[in-house]
């Protein structure tokens, strides 16, 4: 059976809405069966199960956006803990650091283009000045919406945010790091922002791994070259090793899911390994993850020649994000042809 059609069947996941039939085409996908067939989001069953566990403190916030980012069962099971400001993000944000103040564990639920980039301001004022403790999920990131274009699409989060005081940001690669990530930072009395995918990022973890501010995975290891990678780009990176390891070549792979701060130690590593570091985003190449790549190799002077994967500095083209992705070379032949120029080059 195609396993879209199972991920409909999961009662996890509210279809009310859909448009999805039988003859759905996963590789390119309706605008709007896609907003029901996030999977890779179980961040509502996560905060059902904190909760459960007896995290009474946490709530719900979001902008009319409970359906698509899977916070909806949360909103169904405790509707007093659960907040829909309608489109009115910047007031989800302000009402967000007014509950961190009264002893409540806010987790803001919302696309990254609206809560990132249109509430840039109030995270930096309401959320991040008063180093509150929220945390803030911001799903669909990068080019993750395809045809909705440029105004949907978020390409500049990172460098945005890790240019805030006391924010710490972070890149759940699927959906086991989502719940880790989470459970893991419950304890940490600043804010966070988890940039998040569109929910139908492959599972990278069998198991939960070690997470941890500050910290990085290796997943792989090799001769030639260290990649370092976010998001969706961990699997990309993963393909690629695949990719290359038939060609002779061994790529290192590390999921570098803590953005801000870094993991230097694993950066300087790498830099002492092998001459050649990839950085891996669905970001803007300029001041994204990259760049915090490039400011640790620099500020330690360290030589060692660094290629950005990532978007142009451009905005995207329109069209299904899996075609995006392969246009853009965000995909296992686009990063492993990105590895064979670098080696060649040296």
């Amino acid at each position: 059976m195609n396993t879209v059609y199972d991920t409909i069947r999961n009662p996890a996941v509210d279809m009310a809405e859909s448009t999805v039939q039988t003859d759905f085409d996963d590789k390119s996908w309706d605008m709007v069966g896609s907003l029901n067939l996030s999977l890779q989001l179980p961040t509502g069953e996560a905060l059902i199960e904190l909760v459960e566990q007896g995290h009474d403190d946490i709530v719900v916030c979001t902008a009319d956006l409970g359906r698509p980012t899977q916070v909806i069962n949360f909103g169904k099971r405790y509707p007093d803990r659960y907040f829909n400001f309608g489109i009115a993000e910047r007031n989800m944000i302000g009402a967000a650091a007014g509950l961190a103040t009264t002893g409540h564990l806010p987790v803001i639920s919302n696309y990254s283009f609206f809560l990132a980039l249109m509430g840039a301001e109030n995270i930096r004022n309401d959320i991040a000045y008063p180093n509150l403790k929220v945390r803030m999920v911001g799903t669909h990131s990068g080019i993750a919406m395809g045809f909705y274009g440029t105004s949907h699409h978020c390409n500049e989060d990172i460098g945005l945010l890790r240019a805030i005081a006391n924010l710490t940001v972070m890149a759940p690669c699927d959906a086991m790091t989502v719940r880790l990530a989470l459970k893991s930072t419950l304890d940490h009395d600043g804010p966070i922002y988890f940039r998040v995918g569109r929910g139908r990022e492959a599972p990278i973890y069998e198991q939960p791994p070690e997470w941890r501010i500050g910290g990085s995975h290796q997943l792989r290891d090799g001769k030639d070259a260290t990649i370092f990678a976010i998001g969706n780009l961990v699997k990309a990176s993963l393909d690629a090793h695949d990719i290359l390891a038939g060609e002779g070549i061994g790529l290192r792979v590390v999921d570098a899911y803590s953005i801000r701060p870094i993991d230097e130690a694993a950066i300087l590593s790498a830099a002492k390994a092998h001459g050649v570091i990839l950085s891996a985003e669905e970001h803007n190449i300029t001041s994204g993850f990259g760049s915090a790549v490039a400011e640790v190799l620099a500020s330690h002077g360290v030589s060692a020649k660094l290629v950005r994967i990532g978007m142009p500095d451009q905005y995207s083209l329109l069209g299904p994000p899996t075609h995006l992705y392969k246009h853009y070379g965000l995909d296992g032949e686009g990063v492993a042809a990105k590895v064979r120029d670098a080696l060649k080059a040296g």
